[in-house]
C-alpha cells in the first residue's frame, strides 16, 4: 500500500482524504486508533483531528490517557490557564498514563490552540480489576463512576483478544478465547471498553452534540469489538473507526472504516 494514502480494507479501495473526511464529519463519532509509543501515529491523529474541524467547527476530543475526573484540569489547560509543565503535573501524566509526554503533546497543543475541547475517557484503575475480579454487579452503584455494565463480548472479540494477548502459548492456561479461564480479563478489557463509551455517548447523545473524536488504544476499536460494540449497545451507531499502519501491508477486511499508511519512523 502506498504511504501517505487512505485504503478501506472492506474493499482494499483508496479513498481521497478529503471524500473521507467529509464522510467521517457527518458520524457522531470518529474513534482515532493509536499504538501508544508512535509518535508518528500522535501526528496523524492530529492532522486528522485537524481536517475534521474544517469540516465540524464543534469537536470535542476524549483521551483514553486521562480519567473522567481529571476534566477540570484539561479545561484549564485548554483555555489557557496552564504552562505545559503545569499541565503534566496537575494531570498526573507521570501516574495515570506515563509515556513519553512529547508525543502527545503535539494534539494536547492543537486543542489548545484551537480551544477544542478535551474530556478524559477513563475511568479510575480499581474498577478494571475489581470488575475483572468479580463481574460488575459486585460493584456499588456510587463506585461505578456513573458507569453501565458492559454488553457480553462476543465470541469473535474474545478470540481477537485471546489472540493479542498471546494466543495459545505453552503455559498459559487459558486455551482458547472461549476458556472460562479467560473471563477475568475480558471483563477487565470491557470496564476500559464501556468506560470510553459511555463518556462518549454522554456528549454525542446530547441535542445538537458536537463530533466526538476519541483517540484510543487500536486494541479497543479492531474489528469493532471493544469500544464501538459498547457505543452501538448505548444507542451510538453512527461511529466511524480510523487506525494508521506503518506496515504497508493490506490490513485485515473488516479492521477499520478506513486505514491511513504512513512512512515508518
Amino acid at each position: 500500500m502506498k504511504s501517505g494514502r487512505w485504503s478501506i480494507p472492506a474493499t482494499g479501495a483508496e479513498i481521497a482524504h478529503h471524500d473521507l473526511m467529509a464522510r467521517a464529519a457527518k458520524s457522531s463519532v470518529v474513534l482515532l486508533g493509536e499504538s501508544h509509543d508512535r509518535a508518528c501515529q500522535h501526528l496523524w491523529q492530529m492532522h486528522v483531528a485537524a481536517s475534521l474541524l474544517a469540516h465540524r467547527p464543534d469537536i470535542v476530543m476524549g483521551f483514553e490517557m486521562f480519567p473522567a475526573r481529571l476534566n477540570p484540569v484539561l479545561a484549564e489547560w485548554v483555555e489557557g490557564g496552564l504552562s505545559e509543565a503545569e499541565f503534566i503535573e496537575k494531570s498526573e501524566w507521570a501516574t495515570v498514563w506515563g509515556f513519553d509526554a512529547e508525543i502527545y503533546l503535539p494534539i494536547f497543543r492543537f486543542c489548545r490552540a484551537f480551544r477544542v475541547p478535551m474530556v478524559g475517557l477513563n475511568c479510575r484503575r480499581g474498577l478494571v480489576s475489581e470488575v475483572g475480579k468479580d463481574g460488575w454487579d459486585s460493584i456499588p452503584a456510587d463506585l461505578l463512576e456513573g458507569l453501565t455494565p458492559a454488553c457480553p463480548a462476543t465470541a469473535q472479540y474474545r478470540d481477537y483478544l485471546y489472540e493479542v494477548t498471546g494466543g495459545a502459548a505453552r503455559d498459559r492456561v487459558a486455551k482458547s478465547g472461549a476458556d472460562p479461564a479467560f473471563d477475568r480479563f475480558v471483563r477487565a478489557q470491557q470496564v476500559w471498553d464501556r468506560a470510553f463509551a459511555c463518556r462518549i455517548a454522554e456528549i454525542a447523545s446530547k441535542p445538537d452534540a458536537p463530533l466526538v473524536i476519541g483517540i484510543i488504544g487500536r486494541g479497543h476499536l479492531e474489528f469493532r469489538g471493544g469500544t464501538p460494540a459498547q457505543l452501538d449497545d448505548l444507542g451510538i451507531r453512527q461511529s466511524m473507526v480510523l487506525l494508521p499502519d506503518e506496515t504497508g501491508q493490506p490490513q485485515p477486511k473488516n479492521i477499520a472504516d478506513a486505514v491511513f499508511h504512513l512512512d515508518p519512523e
